[in-house]
């Protein structure tokens, strides 16, 4: 077996008896068991942890969640402490050490930010430490928050570049429908997230939280699924019961035994080896997978607005990245390397400079507008160099038209660009320039001309 970074999710209803809201100490113990044993077998393991609020509710002995925001972070304020606090000794008893990180996504909005706390946990799994993550409820509001840890698992797999992520939850694998309520649903042992087809078109997954103390459900299971493996990870749901089964799993999927094999069969083959049902969603093809910085601008960011641009453009961009796509997964498009001005057809909302915005593809009508019948299709995002006040005045110029004529300047820089990049971008003033003509732009005739989203700053969905 390889050395892996694997990341194990627990929910709430695994962590925490549902009724009594006392801690499921019997399942944590053998979960920090699992992974000292991963650990002895040269593995890297990042858990992230659900239960703060549960556990603060039991503290304050309360038998449902409060509806108010302010009395929800209180209680987490509470049970946050008292569930580190828990890890701490059980790990302890192995002596092994923890950290706690606390996350929203306010906390990676920036890519700075984002690449700092990748680096923060890769340095505490260099170190021999393992990170325990949970989403910071006692601070998050509904504009920053990840909503659940499923979706937080999802973004931290792929943010580390995990081998594997494992959703430990209360059902033993994805089921056709809801097998509590329907005894007929079969389960689903491997989905192929690479297939042009989606694979789970006649999958039941409406419903939500199974228990009184969770957030999420087995919809939020297949969105924490779709994020990681767009960005390389294998990701598997399974019961939390007997989180030793992990190891085991691992053992399974490097045999590659299951390939070709319908589900029915597989089950056949668990039950042969002794193996627990459980649910594989095999991450997407190397080739269409997403670098972290895609990755970042398409799920780590808020959405602010969106730009509609017309399908031309779009087909132009991805046939250039598909044909010139450079050795660091980076687009590398005509255009001064970004998005033109000439392929908006219309703006949606309105946002700053350097919000995050999707991107959608729309019909240009003869006199330039868009087709209010067209259905849009969101096709990727990206990081805006001007405002949607500004973008309306300068949608659909032609190519080779200043947009200084429009606005009077170019507009703004990335935050992220390097002085280097700046200097090299920033066309030199002639003699017969002055000051004068030069302060009329950040960047005249430079890097932004027609650029509405430079290079670095445009992600689109894998096709």
């Amino acid at each position: 077996m390889k050395p892996s970074t694997i990341v194990i999710k627990l929910g709430s209803s695994s962590l925490v008896n549902p009724d009594t809201k006392e801690p499921r100490l019997s399942i944590m113990s053998k979960m920090v068991e699992t992974v000292a044993t991963l650990k002895r077998q040269g593995h890297k393991v990042v858990i992230v942890s659900s239960g703060g609020v549960a556990m603060g509710m039991n503290a304050m002995r309360l038998d449902t969640k409060p509806s108010e925001i302010s009395e929800i972070q209180a209680i987490a304020a509470i049970g946050q402490g008292r569930l580190i606090s828990k890890w701490d000794m059980l790990f302890q008893e192995y002596e092994l050490e923890i950290a706690q990180i606390l996350l929203t996504r306010n906390d990676i909005l920036n890519w700075k930010q984002y690449r700092n706390a990748k680096n923060t946990i890769c340095e505490l799994l260099k170190m021999g430490v393992t990170p325990i993550v949970n989403e910071n409820d006692t601070l998050s509001i509904s504009e920053i928050e990840f909503g659940d840890n499923d979706t937080l698992s999802g973004v931290t797999a792929a943010l580390i570049e995990a081998d594997y992520l494992f959703l430990l939850t209360d059902v033993d694998c994805l089921y056709t429908n809801d097998p509590r309520v329907d005894p007929e649903a079969k389960p689903i042992i491997t989905v192929n997230m690479d297939s042009k087809i989606n694979p789970l078109k006649d999958v039941n997954t409406s419903s939500g939280s199974g228990s009184t103390v969770g957030t999420g459900g087995m919809k939020t299971k297949l969105i924490a699924a779709d994020l990681a493996t767009k960005a390389g990870v294998m990701t598997l749901v399974m019961r939390s019961e007997q989180p030793n089964n992990v190891s085991r799993i691992i053992d399974y999927i490097d045999t590659q035994v299951f390939k070709d094999l319908q589900s029915d069969e597989e089950v056949a083959v668990l039950n042969d080896l002794s193996l627990p049902l459980h649910t594989k969603f095999l991450p997407i093809d190397n080739d269409l997978k997403l670098e972290n910085r895609q990755f970042w601008l398409l799920h780590g960011l808020v959405s602010k607005g969106s730009i509609i641009i017309d399908k031309e453009i779009y087909q132009n961009i991805v046939e250039e990245n598909s044909e010139n796509e450079n050795s660091d997964g980076a687009f590398s498009i005509d255009y001064q390397g970004g998005l033109p001005a000439s392929g908006i057809i219309d703006i949606q909302d309105n946002f700053h400079e350097l919000d995050c915005v999707n991107l959608k593809v729309g019909r240009r009508l003869s006199n330039g507008e868009l087709d209010p019948d067209f259905p849009l299709k969101t096709v990727g995002r990206a990081r805006c160099n001007y405002t949607s006040t500004e973008l309306n005045k300068i949608k659909g110029i032609n190519r080779g038209e200043s947009v200084t004529n429009f606005l009077g300047y170019s507009g703004s820089d990335s935050d992220e660009m390097s002085e280097a990049q700046k200097q090299q971008q920033t066309p030199k003033l002639s003699k017969e320039q002055t000051p004068e003509n030069k302060s009329i732009s950040k960047l005249a005739d430079g890097l932004h001309e027609c650029c509405i989203a430079s290079r670095e700053n445009l992600a689109f969905i894998p096709v």
